[in-house]
């Protein structure tokens, strides 16, 4: 229970709790252990959840009609991942959720987190400054895209994710970066 507890307290740093929120935060976020390689979410399907990385490494990615797959976002420790998309708007899901190496993960369902924001207020802010940052970064994210140069936006992933290159193919990279794996392999050349 107290190994629960201090996971509790990770999850949500900077929030203090009763004994009788943590309960009832433990009562909605259920572990997951997932192997390298096991999928999440798959097109298509419902998304009900959302998922805190412990440890390991996520991906979330789009694979269009030809086959290509364009990855999304990568997930490790502290980060959270789903299809947002379709968790937020009760859509089917668009994007694929893989995990790339094994993973711990806490899982909570969309009505679950909603019980929460209303049982706890806080937890409500604490979502919405995480969800507002997210956005902020997927903007910017755009704007590297449509902007700079395939160095630069080389340049700005490993100083985005300056530990995760170890656990990623070749090619989940050039996906994120929007290039073709020799490129990739250029640009790491010139730098």
């Amino acid at each position: 229970m107290k190994s629960y507890h201090s996971k509790i307290k990770e999850i949500f740093k900077g929030l203090t709790f009763s004994e009788d929120e943590i309960k009832l935060i433990e009562s909605v976020f259920h572990k997951v252990i997932v192997k390298k390689g096991d999928i999440l979410i798959r097109p298509g399907n419902n998304v009900e959840s959302q998922y805190y990385i412990v440890d390991g490494c996520l991906r979330a990615f789009h694979t269009d009609k030809q086959g290509k797959e364009y990855t999304i976002q990568f997930g490790i420790k502290d980060w959270w991942m789903s299809d947002f998309t379709a968790f937020f708007s009760g859509e089917k899901a668009i994007l694929t959720v893989e995990a790339l190496e094994d993973s711990t993960l806490y899982k909570i369902s969309r009505r679950d987190k909603e019980y929460l924001y209303q049982q706890i207020p806080k937890i409500d802010r604490f979502f919405r400054e995480k969800l507002e940052k997210a956005f902020a970064a997927f903007q910017k994210r755009i704007l590297a895209g449509i902007s700079k140069s395939a160095k630069e936006r080389y340049i700005d992933f490993m100083v985005t994710y300056p530990k995760i290159e170890k656990y990623l193919k070749n090619y989940h990279i050039a996906s994120f970066l929007g290039i073709t794996t020799e490129s990739l392999s250029r640009i790491r050349k010139e730098i």
